[in-house]
């Protein structure tokens, strides 16, 4: 594992629809968009939330951006959720603290 993680490369966006959380990863330049293409997968993005459903990410290249789409970790959504971020605004800043797995 190493100590690079997502908040060295990017930032992070958050949204929500219904309880699915969606996350827009901005990556500062290039070179951070192909590090974070090849090791932000959606696995462990799954693993780093703890879902067990599957995590759809999409690649937007000529933004560059990857956005995450994470179901039912908003607990019923904005009007099902009993605690304070029913829209997942502060999930953003979890998934920036994301240590990277280094592949050579």
């Amino acid at each position: 594992m190493s100590d690079l993680t997502v908040d060295d490369l990017a930032d992070v966006r958050a949204g929500d629809k219904g309880d699915t959380l969606i996350l827009a990863v901005l990556p500062r330049d290039g070179e951070a968009y192909a590090v974070l293409e090849r090791d932000l997968t959606p696995e462990a993005v799954a693993r780093h939330f703890a879902v067990t459903e599957p995590v759809v990410r999409t690649e937007l290249p000529h933004l560059p951006a990857l956005v995450f789409r994470v179901p039912a970790v908003l607990a019923g959504g904005v009007t099902g959720y009993s605690g304070l971020d029913g829209h997942g605004k502060s999930l953003g800043y979890h998934l920036l603290m994301l240590r990277l797995d280094r592949t050579p």
